[in-house]
């Protein structure tokens, strides 16, 4: 019962310190965006939501499910075209 919430924890992280800057991500909260900076700390990024809008966002406030899903469609659609 332990290993499958350990892994998935692991995952998580890894893929959390593997975000860099132009990728498309969703946060906990829902909001939806495009990482523009990784901050010096490490613990932050800027997030553009909209063209010339950004917030600043904890690394932990990144949803890994619901950005792979956002992710799969965006992929998804551009192979259908």
């Amino acid at each position: 019962m332990i290993r499958p919430q350990a892994k998935k924890a692991k995952e998580q992280k890894k893929f959390i310190q593997e975000l860099q800057k132009g990728d498309k991500i969703v946060t906990i909260a829902g909001i939806h965006g495009i990482v523009n900076k990784v901050n010096e700390d490490g613990t932050t990024l800027q997030l553009e939501t909209s063209p010339g809008t950004y917030i600043k966002i904890e690394r932990s406030a990144i949803s890994m499910e619901w950005t792979s899903a956002l992710n799969k469609s965006t992929i998804a659609a551009t192979d259908k075209k």
